[in-house]
């Protein structure tokens, strides 16, 4: 009994602490064998109780790293369901593991069907427009260990059947220590990309009224011909038509007609160039076809029947029907054509001469052909006239007039246009202004002197204030509605005097351009501005439209004033202009007036002013240039 107690208890404080006592602990007092055995048992049971609370401690990292990894797992299947592009798992030897949402979807598999099966035996990748098979990206990213993307234009086909293009990149998937455990492909749907790309593709290299290929278009395919040429000593040709009356359709019933019209050409010609041929629309109412491994002969008959099929198209607008016709250029294209410009430009030239001869006809390029040379002159001459107005190397002159009757107002002076080339040379007049007349740059260079003409004016009205000062004016700036607003607009303000300004017209643009005419007459006239008739009384209808414009000079034809102190017929007509101007009020200025005959004659007529080299030569006009003397004392 007396060893039993204290074992007993013992005994009972192990089983209260196994139930969760755990503050009991057994008295160490005793100097014998229980009290020996009471200290260890109380070193074991703190010892069990240390161990328990790192095992709580332990637990609980556990369930917070569990708790973490739950949520990691948690926000990465949200993600990947979440997100628009596919995305596919593998182990290390490409077998799939896990595919989201939208790989499920656009692969159309299911995913208890294709567990643990190798990729690339599902999902083969080939080239867009090769067909070829191309190289699994996942395949690769676990053999080389690296990121691997695909080629552009890469096709996914699927194991179904159904296939669609697709951007894509696969990487391995590494574990803590750098094993390559697997991998990740992520790929997305481009169909729409690529059927967009193809849109602007199509857009950027086709004429959106006919389809036809455009000229950037047009142009690449020329370069590589030419190349061709070059290189293989192959041979094609260029053809540039040009529609003749076609404006005729626009005037009539107005561009929406022109662009039907178009539209139904473009679909003849079409059908009627070979397979192997371009045809392009260059512009307006321009198409270039490109014939390939074609003798000048041959594109002549090509080119003539292309313009059979244009003459014999009717066009049918409401109640008007219409023909047009087609003036084409030919040129061959071989190893001695030059640059892309150059073959347009012989092309163009070609299809002018074809105009000129009388339209609707064929005309092949020749290297020796001197009227095509002469084109070819000038269209380079329209370079340098484009080149000089944007550098604005214009300059203006001035040319005195020498009054000869007592009434005779005082300083009617006319403005003259020069062109200052690039080495500092002066182009006249008549060495650039058939050029830009024919290219249409008239209006642009009249802009450029009606601009600094009024400039120039307001200094010079300090000095003089009653000249008036004479700007010539072409046809086609009269006819140009834009033209009138942009000189109403500066006159306005520029702030020059109106009265001052007087703008000298031919008497063939006025008759040919009547109605613009007279309405540009009138407007301005409206506003203060005189108008003289240039180069008066060399057609025979001159008198007839007089009396409707709002003129204040008549230039006579310096072609009468020249020799009409010997000749009676130009006397004649001299003194017949002069007394028909007085008759209704106009003043007359006669031009040429080379000698002292002239001069003489005229003023025994009463002609009221003279103009020409005898009475003073054109000198550069500016801001502070002093008055012109003339040969007639008194009389400037």
């Amino acid at each position: 009994r007396v060893l039993s107690r204290p074992f007993l208890r013992m005994v009972e404080t192990a089983r209260r602490f196994s139930r969760g006592e755990t503050n009991l602990r057994l008295d160490e007092r005793r100097n014998d064998e229980f009290g020996f055995l009471a200290r260890f048992i109380n070193r074991a049971l703190d010892y069990v109780l240390t161990q328990q609370e790192e095992l709580r401690e332990a637990l609980a990292r556990v369930r917070r790293s569990e708790a973490a990894l739950f949520r990691e797992k948690e926000r990465a299947e949200v993600t990947l369901h979440s997100i628009g592009d596919a995305v596919i798992t593998t182990d290390g030897e490409g077998r799939i593991d896990y595919l989201n949402p939208v790989a499920l979807r656009l692969t159309g598999w299911r995913a208890e069907e294709i567990g643990g099966r190798p990729i690339a035996s599902l999902m083969r990748i080939v080239g867009e427009h090769s067909g070829e098979e191309i190289p699994h990206p996942v395949v690769q990213a676990l053999c080389e260990n690296r990121i691997v993307e695909l080629p552009p234009h890469s096709v996914l086909l699927c194991a179904d059947g159904h296939s669609f293009p697709i951007a894509d990149s696969a990487a391995p998937i590494h574990d803590r220590r750098g094993r390559t455990i697997g991998a990740v492909m992520v790929f997305h749907d481009v169909t729409y990309a690529r059927r967009l790309e193809r849109e602007l593709s199509y857009h950027a290299s086709h004429d959106a009224l006919t389809g036809l290929c455009n000229r950037r278009q047009f142009e690449l395919v020329l370069e590589q011909a030419l190349q061709d040429a070059v290189s293989g000593g192959r041979e094609h040709a260029l053809c540039y038509l040009d529609l003749d009356q076609f404006k005729v359709v626009n005037d009539t019933c107005g561009h929406g007609a022109g662009d039907e019209l178009l539209r139904q050409l473009a679909a003849r010609l079409s059908a009627k160039v070979r397979e192997s041929d371009m045809l392009a629309r260059l512009g307006g109412d321009e198409f270039g076809v490109l014939l390939y491994g074609c003798t000048p002969r041959r594109a002549y008959a090509i080119a003539e029947e292309l313009r059979n099929v244009i003459r014999e198209f009717r066009f049918s607008r409401r109640e008007h029907r219409f023909q047009v016709g087609a003036s084409i250029g030919v040129v061959a294209i071989n190893s001695g054509s030059g640059s892309v410009a150059e073959l347009l430009s012989a092309a163009d030239v070609a299809c002018y001469a074809a105009k000129e001869r009388g339209r609707n006809r064929v005309h092949v390029y020749q290297t020796d052909d001197h009227e095509l040379q002469e084109r070819r002159g000038e269209m380079r001459l329209v370079s340098r006239i484009n080149r000089a107005l944007q550098e604005g190397r214009f300059r203006l002159f001035v040319q005195d007039t020498a009054g000869l009757s007592d009434d005779a107002r005082p300083g009617y002076r006319e403005l003259l246009v020069r062109l200052v080339d690039r080495d500092g040379g002066l182009l006249l007049p008549m060495s650039f202004i058939p050029a830009a007349e024919r290219y249409g740059l008239m209006p642009s260079v009249d802009r450029w002197v009606v601009a600094n003409a009024c400039r120039l004016l307001v200094e010079e009205s300090a000095r003089d204030s009653e000249g008036i000062w004479a700007i010539n004016l072409s046809g086609q700036s009269v006819c140009d509605e834009a033209f009138l607003e942009y000189v109403m607009h500066t006159v306005r303000e520029s702030g020059v005097a109106p009265q001052r300004l007087c703008f000298e017209i031919t008497e063939t643009a006025t008759i040919t351009n009547l109605g613009h005419a007279t309405r540009f007459m009138n407007v301005m006239h409206g506003m203060g501005c005189r108008f003289a008739l240039d180069d008066f009384g060399s057609g025979l209808s001159s008198f007839c439209y007089l009396k409707q414009l709002p003129v204040d000079y008549l230039k006579i034809d310096g072609a009468f004033v020249r020799d009409m102190a010997e000749d009676p017929i130009d006397y004649a007509m001299v003194e017949a202009i002069n007394r028909i101007g007085h008759v209704m009020g106009i003043r007359t200025i006669a031009e040429f007036v080379e000698d002292e005959a002239a001069l003489n004659a005229l003023r025994g007529l009463g002609v009221d002013y003279a103009q020409g080299y005898w009475i003073a030569e054109p000198h550069p006009m500016a801001a502070d240039d002093a008055v012109a003397a003339t040969r007639v004392p008194g009389r400037c």
